[in-house]
């Protein structure tokens, strides 16, 4: 994210454009903060184009009683009407004619193709584009946890990684937050396993994998155990479901790729990702037996009269035999 905040140079207008919701806006907050380290004589002024119009927005890169010049931060520019568009191009090709002179501004453009429009004309008047990248594939939020660790001089093994990944994917700001959580409070370097795992007890995914875990391992009287304790402390039976299936779903997808049925794409896992994958011991047969048992196991804890425990049991125990139970 730093090295997409050096990246406006001197435009004066700038436009952050999609990307993961969450990056894109630290990536706004780091440009105005760019900005306003290069002009310590300018003020922040904060727009919203769904609501502002042309005179607000010309009003804001005026000079005012506090300052020659601002940096005005506008979002939502999808959303900017006719007017205040034209007013914001108008202003970047003035701007771009006497930039250290003029006031910053700094858009964000959430995506899509609404206000497209708008951002290629801003682009033909002289405004910097910065692209934000999409963090949907797993690969490419493993590869920004690792980069979340580097940026901090620090590293992190790529099995604790993937673990972050896992749990906290769905919410890039609180996968983001962890990573700078886990460097501030420890000096291990890399960080392990262990030390992810200690901040993340409490949440329903890690039970579930470290069930999953056990199971898979064919540790059927210790992934019992867990499961049970997990049940206890209030985690739901199909989220320690949904991670059985998807300890069952590697297996099948690495399966196929070593058979040559997928590609590396299909697969979407990092090499290094694969070998902590264990194929010994697995039948297509019991593959399918498995499947079927968490296919069971997932109505009975949905649907009323039904005995979840029961059948997660007998998930775990057909799982630890590698569907031959």
């Amino acid at each position: 994210m730093g090295s997409m905040a050096r990246q406006a140079g001197k435009a004066p207008v700038t436009v952050v454009y999609g990307g993961d919701p969450y990056l894109n806006g630290e990536t706004v907050r780091e440009q105005c903060e760019a900005a306003l380290q290069r002009r310590p004589d300018a003020e922040l002024v904060e727009l919203d184009a769904a609501t502002t119009d042309r005179y607000a927005f010309d009003e804001a890169v005026s000079p005012s009683l506090l300052a020659d010049v601002a940096v005005v931060r506008v979002d939502d520019l999808q959303s900017a009407d006719e007017k205040l568009g034209d007013s914001i191009v108008d202003y970047c090709t003035q701007a771009a004619a006497d930039p250290n002179n003029s006031s910053i501004v700094i858009c964000r453009h959430e995506g899509g193709n609404k206000g497209k429009r708008l951002l290629d004309r801003l682009i033909r008047a002289g405004a910097n584009k910065v692209e934000v990248p999409d963090l949907k594939k797993p690969e490419a939020k493993l590869n920004y946890v690792l980069q979340c660790f580097d940026k901090q001089g620090r590293r992190v093994e790529p099995i604790a990684a993937q673990q972050l990944v896992d749990v906290l994917g769905g919410s890039i700001g609180e996968l983001t937050a962890m990573c700078g959580q886990l460097c501030f409070d420890f000096d291990d370097d890399p960080i392990g396993l262990d030390r992810v795992n200690q901040y993340l007890t409490a949440n329903a995914q890690v039970t579930g994998f470290n069930v999953a875990d056990a199971a898979m391992a064919g540790h059927t009287a210790d992934a019992i155990v867990k499961m049970r304790s997990a049940v206890e402390q209030g985690v739901e039976p199909v989220a320690l479901i949904g991670a059985l299936a998807s300890k069952l779903r590697a297996v099948a997808k690495v399966s196929a790729f070593n058979a040559g049925r997928i590609s590396a794409a299909e697969l979407g896992m990092n090499p290094w990702a694969r070998k902590y994958v264990k194929l010994g011991g697995w039948t297509s047969a019991g593959m399918a037996t498995c499947i079927r048992t968490l296919a069971w196991a997932d109505e009975e804890c949905k649907t009323n009269g039904g005995d979840p425990m029961y059948a997660l049991e007998r998930s775990i125990e057909t799982i630890a035999t590698k569907g031959r139970a």
